[in-house]
């Protein structure tokens, strides 16, 4: 007889960084005593399974979106609609026969919009309220609330005022059903020493992924400085060795963890999740955006208007120009006081 409640959590694969802000949801899950099942895809899926390899995972296909090379990602979801719409319904109607097969009690989404239900309980997140778009903003911003609207809850990963994701997470149509809840991240702050100069940790969708590991790998094979990078693939073990760089396929959150404390400067992408890590540790960085996508584009110019973290283009990448306007930027400084309410957010379930 099933005494636990069961809850299924649900990343969307869009690189790895929805589903590594999902493990410590699933954590406190488990520490509350609850069940949970997972479904993934892709890299996020290999990521998960790497962190709990005892759970139960399920299969519901992604929306197999296609990232252009030339870096107009706008463009290319755009024409991806169609796909990405019967993508949504084809995930909601599979999840209706997996609540009742599964004995499903709740679910928590992080930005796959299909995965709610009147069977019971359901809750989005994101920190995209007001998504950034050069084109069609005002009916991609119905759309977004379209779905989040047929949510119980949606959980922000934010504070209300002095908002980490700035405009991104303002709640403008002041939805009695959206909480703030906090930082997300699966890091602590603890006391490390230094190790690395320079770390670099490459993550996103491919073609752009990959772009950037090449582009990161020529420009340090010759480089003087202690250096560690991180590919961003779960899949893979080798680890690699090239002048002083240490090239890792990937860690887990709790080594990981240690090598955003042990680093001096690190450069990554400006995905929410990764400022949310940073945030935590108070890690010093350098963004490089991936091209074509605006939410990263705006958070890179954001920090970097705010003097707290320097941003380069990926195809204007200069290494030595980084080391040198980097030192005049200031990093993330926070405090551990602000803790997220586990307790009072499962009330839901």
């Amino acid at each position: 007889m099933k005494t636990k409640k069961r809850i299924l959590v649900a990343p969307l694969n869009w690189g790895i960084g929805h589903a590594a802000r999902c493990i410590p949801i699933i954590k406190e899950l488990l520490n509350s005593d609850f069940e949970v099942v997972i479904t993934a895809n892709g890299r996020s899926e290999v990521l998960l399974q790497n962190e709990f390899p005892k759970l139960q995972f399920i299969d519901i296909k992604g929306y197999n979106i296609q990232y252009p090379k030339n870096g107009n990602m706008a463009w290319s979801i755009i024409l991806q609609a169609p796909k990405i719409f019967f993508g949504i319904l084809k995930e909601h109607k599979i999840l209706q026969k997996i609540i009742d097969k599964h004995k499903i009690d709740g679910i928590i989404s992080d930005n796959r919009f299909g995965m709610w239900s009147k069977k019971v309980p359901s809750v989005f997140i994101t920190h995209q309220l007001e998504i950034q778009s050069k084109f069609f903003k005002s009916i991609i911003l119905k759309i977004n609330f379209y779905f989040i609207n047929k949510y119980t809850e949606c959980w922000v990963p934010d504070f209300e005022d002095n908002r980490l994701a700035g405009s991104l997470s303002e709640n403008r149509k002041q939805n009695k059903d959206i909480k703030y809840i906090g930082v997300l991240s699966r890091f602590k702050k603890k006391e490390t020493e230094k190790k690395y100069d320079l770390c670099f940790i490459i993550s996103g969708p491919e073609p752009q992924r990959t772009l950037f590991e090449e582009m990161v790998i020529n420009n340090l094979k010759d480089r003087t400085e202690k250096s560690i990078v991180l590919l961003g693939k779960p899949e893979e073990k080798e680890i690699k060795t090239i002048g002083n760089c240490e090239i890792y396929p990937h860690l887990n959150a709790e080594k990981l963890n240690t090598i955003f404390l042990q680093s001096d400067l690190i450069f990554c992408r400006s995905g929410y999740s990764t400022i949310m890590d940073l945030y935590k540790v108070n890690g010093k960085a350098v963004f490089i955006p991936t091209p074509g996508q605006t939410e990263q584009e705006y958070l890179a110019t954001y920090f970097n208007k705010k003097r707290v973290c320097f941003s380069q283009n990926q195809n204007d990448f200069d290494l030595n120009k980084a080391l040198i306007d980097s030192k005049n930027f200031n990093g993330f400084s926070s405090s551990d006081e602000k803790q997220i309410h586990w307790d009072n957010l499962f009330k839901i379930f």
